[in-house]
C-alpha cells in the first residue's frame, strides 16, 4: 500500500480539505496521513472562520510523519498565510518527496477567500519550483497567470505562463468553462485535452481537493500523468453523479460510491438465530 501525505486545511463539515483528501486516498487504495495548515469553521454553505496553524507546528507535524513512515506522495492544499507556505517549502526542501501535487486553493466552492496575496506570492516563489504537478481551476489559473480565461486556447496560454514558474506539469481544470468541463494538461512541450461534459449537479463541495488527491494516489501507483489525471477525473465524476445531499448548501461528492454500491448485504442471506441448548 502507498502512503500519502496531505498538507492542507481542515474542513469541519468533512467535505473538503484534509477530510476529502484522506477519503480520496482511502477510496484509491492508499494510506492517508495529514499535516494541518489551518482549521476552518465551515459547512456546505460557507466558511465562517479560519485559524492558521503556527509554522513551527506545521513543520513538527511533517517531521513526525517523515521521520517514521515512508511517504510515497504529497498533496498540498490550503495555505492561508505566507508563513505557512514558507514552512511547507522548508518541508519540501528538507525531505524532497518524489511526487508532489499542488492544488492552489484560493477560494472555497462557496466563494470565500482562503489564501492571502502574500501566501500566493510565497507559493509561487518557494513551492512551485518543487512540485511535479499543479492543478488550478480557471479562477486560480487566471490569478496565477494574470490573463482572462474564456476557452481552451486561453487555458493553453495560461498553462505556459504557470509552467514557467517551475512545476513539471500543469493541469488546468475546466469546470468553470461555459459549455464543457474539458481539462488541459501541459508538460512543458505539449498540451493534452481531457474532454468532459458538464454535469448539472449541486453537490460539488470538495471537488478540487478530491481530484488532486486522486491524481497523487494514481501517480504513486505508477500511472503516467495523463492516465493518472484521466482516472482521477472519472473517479470524481462518479462521485459528483452520486453526490450526497448533506446540509443546506453545496453538499460533498460521494467519495466511496464505487465501494458502497458493491458492499450492500444480499437480501437472500439467512441467519440461524436459535439459541444453543
Amino acid at each position: 500500500m502507498k502512503n500519502l501525505l496531505t498538507i492542507a486545511g481542515s474542513d469541519s463539515s468533512g467535505g473538503a480539505g484534509i477530510q476529502a483528501d484522506i477519503k480520496t486516498f482511502s477510496a484509491c487504495g492508499c494510506y492517508g496521513m495529514s499535516v494541518i495548515t489551518a482549521v476552518t469553521a465551515q459547512n456546505t454553505a460557507g466558511v465562517s472562520a479560519v485559524f492558521s496553524i503556527p509554522p513551527d507546528i506545521i513543520r513538527a507535524q511533517a517531521d513526525a510523519v517523515f521521520q517514521d513512515i515512508r511517504v510515497d506522495g504529497v498533496k498540498i492544499g490550503m495555505l492561508a498565510e505566507a508563513d505557512a507556505a514558507e514552512a511547507v517549502a522548508d518541508i519540501l526542501e528538507k525531505y524532497r518527496p518524489q511526487i508532489t501535487v499542488l492544488d492552489p486553493v484560493m477560494v472555497s466552492t462557496s466563494g470565500d477567500e482562503l489564501s492571502r496575496g502574500t501566501a500566493i506570492k510565497a507559493v509561487i516563489e518557494r513551492i512551485m519550483p518543487h512540485v511535479k504537478l499543479i492543478t488550478p481551476n480557471i479562477p486560480e489559473a487566471e490569478r496565477l497567470s494574470g490573463i482572462k480565461i474564456s476557452d481552451v486556447y486561453d487555458m493553453a496560454r495560461a498553462a505556459r505562463i504557470i509552467g514557467s514558474m517551475g512545476p513539471r506539469y500543469v493541469l488546468i481544470k475546466g469546470g468553470h468553462l461555459p459549455d464543457s468541463a474539458d481539462d488541459l494538461i501541459y508538460n512543458g512541450k505539449t498540451m493534452t485535452i481531457l474532454e468532459g461534459k458538464r454535469l448539472n449537479v449541486k453537490n460539488t463541495h470538495g471537488t478540487g481537493c478530491s481530484i488532486s488527491s486522486a491524481i497523487c494516489a494514481n501517480l504513486s501507483k505508477g500511472m503516467d500523468m495523463v492516465t493518472a489525471a484521466a482516472e482521477a477525473k472519472r473517479y470524481v465524476r462518479t462521485g459528483l453523479e452520486h453526490g450526497l445531499d448533506i446540509g443546506h448548501g453545496c453538499g460533498p461528492l460521494h467519495h466511496f460510491y464505487d465501494l458502497w454500491r458493491t458492499s450492500e448485504p444480499s437480501v437472500e442471506t439467512e441467519f440461524d438465530c436459535r439459541e444453543k441448548e
